[in-house]
C-alpha cells in the first residue's frame, strides 16, 4: 500500500471516531514497528541506543526499549535524564555538556540517577563547571562519582579551511582526547565510562539525488568513512590506556552500517529512523517509512484552487531553506504557496486538490525532522491495523479507551499517548 493510500485510510479512522481535534499528530504504529526493526536488522547485532530528542514521548521510548536490539537512551539534557530515570530508565548518556547547575544538584540528591546518568564533555572548563556547582554536596554522593564520558569530534577536514560536519567537540586527535581523560581520572569525583563521536556529515546528511551535489556528498561520505574508523579506533586504544571504558558510542541513523561494523565501537545512537520524516526522503542506502503525520483544519476557501489551513508552520531547525518547510502528504497535488510557505497561523495550499477541499477538512502535513513536533503537541493519537500483531497499545502513554476499527480501512485508534509536553515538561 502506497504511503498516500494509507494517510487517506488514516484520515477515514479518525472521522469516524470523531477525532476532531486539529492540529493532531497521528502517530502509526505499523510504520514506527516497521522501521524499528529495519534499524535493528541494519546494526547487525550491535546494540543501538536510541535518542530521545527525536521521540519525546516516553510510551514510544518504552517501545523501543523493550525490543532486544536497543538498549539505553542518549537523551538531550541533564533535566530530561533525571526526569526519565526517575521513571525507571536506568543507562542514560546525555549526549551534550551542560551548564545547568540547578540539574546538576539536583542529580547528586538521587542514588538511582547517578547510577543511571552519564554526562558529556569535552573540555576542562566543563570539568570545573560540575565539580563548582557541586561542590558543597559531596557528602551526599554516598561514595558514588559522577559519571562521565568524552566526546570526539570526527567532523571530515581534509585541508585546511574545508570542513564537513557539525561544530561539536574540540576533542579530534588521540593526543587529546587522552589528555582531557587525564583531567577526567585526576578528579577524584568523577569517573571516566566512555567515548561518544557522531558523524553526523554522514548520518544526517541527504544523498540519492541525481545531482553533481548528491554525488559530491557520495564521495564524501565514502571518503569520511574511512577516516573516521581508522581515528576513531586509535582514540579508542588511546584513551584505553587511561580508563576502562564501558562503552564506545557512535553513529546516527543514516550511517548505522558503516558506524556498527567498526571494531571499536560498542554501541549505536538513532533515533530519527523510527519516525521518518522527511528529510530522510533523500537517503539512498535506506528509506524509512513516514510514521508521523500532522493534521491542520481547512478553514478558508479564498479564491479557487486555494484552501487555507489553520497553522501548519513547524519550521525545522537548521538553516533556514525549503528543506526544513513542512512536506504536504494527503491530499495528493498540493503545494505551499511561494509568498507565504507554511504559515504560524495560516497556511494557503494550492492546487486541483485544493478545489475538493472544504471547511473542515484535514490536511497532512509531515515534519521534516522526527522529534520536534512533540513540542507542539500534548500527545499523539497511536493508530494501527487491526490484527496487524504489532502489540499496539503495549506504550505506558494514557489511554483514550478502547480499540476502535476503521471497517473500510482496517485501522484503528489504539490510544492516545502524552509527548514530553503533554506530560507537563519541556526540556529545550
Amino acid at each position: 500500500m502506497s504511503a498516500l493510500a494509507r494517510m487517506a485510510r488514516i484520515d477515514r479512522a479518525l472521522a469516524r471516531e470523531g477525532w476532531a481535534e486539529r492540529p493532531v499528530g497521528v502517530l502509526d504504529l505499523d510504520a514506527f514497528d516497521a522501521n524499528l526493526e529495519d534499524l535493528a536488522h541494519r546494526a547487525q547485532g550491535t546494540p543501538i541506543r536510541v535518542a530521545s530528542k527525536s521521540l519525546r514521548v516516553r510510551a514510544l521510548l518504552d517501545r523501543v526499549l523493550a525490543h532486544p536490539a536497543f538498549q539505553g537512551v542518549l537523551a538531550y539534557t541533564v533535566p530530561e535524564a533525571i526526569w526519565l530515570a526517575e521513571r525507571g530508565v536506568d543507562d542514560i548518556v546525555v549526549a551534550y555538556p551542560t551548564a545547568e547547575r540547578g540539574a546538576l544538584r539536583l542529580l547528586l540528591t538521587d542514588p538511582e540517577a547517578l547510577d543511571a546518568i552519564t554526562l558529556m564533555v569535552d573540555e576542562t572548563a566543563q570539568l570545573d563547571l560540575i565539580l563548582a556547582a557541586t561542590a558543597d554536596m559531596r557528602p551526599r554522593r554516598g561514595g558514588r562519582r559522577l559519571r562521565i564520558a568524552i566526546e570526539l569530534d570526527v567532523s571530515y577536514a581534509p585541508v585546511r579551511g574545508l570542513r564537513f560536519g557539525a561544530l561539536r567537540s574540540p576533542v579530534r586527535t588521540p593526543e587529546q582526547a587522552v589528555a582531557l581523560a587525564r583531567e577526567v581520572v585526576r578528579r577524584p569525583e568523577l569517573e571516566l565510562v566512555g567515548l561518544m563521536a557522531y558523524e553526523g556529515h554522514i548520518a544526517g546528511v541527504a544523498d540519492s539525488a541525481r545531482t553533481p551535489y548528491a554525488a559530491a556528498v557520495r564521495v564524501m561520505k565514502a571518503l569520511s568513512r574511512r577516516e573516521i574508523a581508522q581515528r576513531r579506533a586509535d582514540v579508542v586504544a588511546a584513551v584505553r590506556t587511561v580508563a576502562d571504558l564501558e562503552f564506545v558510542n557512535g553513529g546516527g541513523t543514516g550511517s548505522i552500517e558503516s558506524t556498527g561494523a567498526e571494531p571499536a565501537v560498542s554501541e549505536i545512537a538513532a533515533g530519527s529512523g523510527l519516525i521518518g520524516p522527511a528529510l530522510f526522503d533523500g537517503y539512498r542506502g535506506f528509506r524509512p517509512q513516514p510514521a508521523l503525520h500532522l493534521g491542520f483544519s481547512v478553514v478558508r476557501r479564498p479564491a479557487p484552487g486555494v484552501a487555507t489551513l489553520l497553522g501548519g508552520g513547524w519550521i525545522a531547525s537548521g538553516v533556514t531553506g525549503a528543506d526544513r518547510q513542512p512536506t504536504i502528504a494527503h491530499p495528493a497535488g498540493l503545494t505551499f504557496a511561494a509568498q507565504e510557505g507554511a504559515g504560524e497561523v495560516q497556511t494557503p495550499v494550492l492546487g486541483a486538490a485544493a478545489d475538493t477541499l472544504r471547511v473542515g477538512d484535514t490536511v497532512w502535513l509531515r515534519h521534516a525532522k522526527a522529534g520536534e513536533p512533540a513540542e507542539h503537541l500534548l500527545g499523539y493519537v497511536l493508530v494501527a491495523d487491526v490484527g496487524a500483531g504489532t502489540g499496539a497499545g503495549s506504550g505506558s502513554g494514557s489511554g483514550s479507551g478502547s480499540r476502535q476499527s476503521d471497517d473500510a480501512g482496517q485501522i484503528e485508534i489504539v490510544e492516545f499517548t502524552p509527548t514530553y509536553r503533554g506530560e507537563g515538561t519541556a526540556f529545550l
